[in-house]
């Protein structure tokens, strides 16, 4: 299929047209000259694989506790992941801590401006290097995410998979053409708008759309074709059960390591189990092994207390939260190191950052005491 070049300068000038009208307005946005580059990172990472309409709620209450990066540097990482439960992929909070310390370290407590050193903090690729660039110091750096992805695939008709090199390569490549040499911060939200609001992934809103002259899927007529559409993954099913283990007021957490699921939160004492009956999981034995190593104690599941149903990725997990029977300490094998561990008391409880399941089963633990 042959592409029509692109007059650029027309181009910007209707994107820009179209922002000028119908942007969206945004808690971190400014309309200010000078803007927050620490507004723009934190946006930028909880924007990261979450829904805008998820994040709003969220920036407020952050950058209202923690307003500059030496406030999220000075901060316990528990009191920023308290503040960040319930938004998901929490490894961004811990890589986020460590970055505003790396900031204080570094430069001083001072952003940096230097795409090297912007790309070298933790937790920031290409894509929120260059939306920090363009949008807080108004350097010419591409951006590319789920609606600009969808945007540009469709614009060239880029039927290949997003994701492979050579058609990543192509989009970046785009991305970076189409820019002005002011304004690309501008620019750069004035796209992403457009690819939210009008170039959705069904039903495109293509007569509305202030770039379809140029769009070589509309063109076409391949809108339900472009962009690339992955096959399902197949979903997998799974059980858990957490323990409530108390002991004279108060309830056992353990806190989960860096390299696995919910790393830096607390929890109940968890594992996966093979028992397709609660009656049964006492005799799994694999299940308590997991939960010994885990915490150093041997238990046991007793009277089941609620059931979840919840979703992690592409796994569909049955959550049996259950009384814990614990028969005491256990000598753990040299090579294991049972997860950091903490007798909480109910009050306690509601301060200390939880992964959503373990949230929902603390409103049960307060019930029974």
């Amino acid at each position: 299929m042959t592409v029509t070049p692109i007059n650029y300068v027309t181009f910007r000038r209707r994107v820009f047209a179209w922002y000028a009208e119908y942007s969206r307005s945004l808690p971190w946005r400014s309309t200010e000259k000078n803007i927050d580059p620490y507004r723009v990172w934190v946006s930028e990472i909880m924007l990261q694989q979450t829904t805008t309409k998820t994040v709003e709620g969220y920036f407020d209450r952050f950058v209202k506790r923690f307003p500059t990066v030496a406030e999220l540097a000075a901060a316990p990482i528990d009191e920023v992941n308290r503040l960040w439960e319930g938004l998901g992929y929490y490894r961004r909070c811990v890589q986020m801590h460590r970055a505003a310390q790396e900031i204080m370290k570094r430069f001083g407590g001072v952003f940096p401006n230097n795409p090297d050193e912007v790309l070298s903090l933790p937790g920031v690729g290409r894509y929120t290097a260059g939306a920090i660039l363009s949008i807080a110091f108004d350097q010419r750096q591409p951006i590319l995410e789920a609606n600009t992805i969808r945007l540009h695939a469709r614009l060239l008709a880029l039927k290949a998979d997003p994701t492979q090199h050579a058609a990543n390569t192509r989009l970046w490549e785009f991305a970076e053409e189409i820019l002005p040499k002011k304004n690309a911060g501008r620019f750069n939200q004035a796209l992403m708008d457009i690819g939210s609001l009008i170039c959705t992934y069904q039903e495109p809103r293509c007569l509305c759309c202030p770039v379809v002259r140029f769009c070589e899927t509309a063109k076409h007529g391949l809108q339900s074709e472009i962009p690339y559409q992955k096959a399902k993954e197949q979903k997998e099913y799974r059980t858990e059960v957490a323990l409530l283990v108390r002991k004279q007021g108060k309830i056992l957490l353990v806190r989960y390591p860096e390299g696995v699921r919910w790393a830096g939160l607390w929890d109940f004492p968890r594992a996966e189990t093979n028992a397709e009956q609660h009656n049964k999981i006492a005799t799994d034995q694999e299940f308590c092994e997991r939960l010994a190593l885990i915490t150093g104690y041997r238990l046991e599941p007793g009277k089941l207390l609620e059931t979840i149903k919840h979703s992690v990725t592409r796994f569909r997990i049955t959550l049996l939260f259950c009384e814990g029977i614990n028969h005491g300490k256990i000598a753990s094998p040299k090579n294991s190191k049972p997860y950091e561990l903490r007798w909480v008391t109910p009050s306690e409880l509601r301060q200390i950052p939880l992964n959503s399941t373990g949230r929902k089963l603390s409103v049960r633990c307060n019930c029974l005491f």
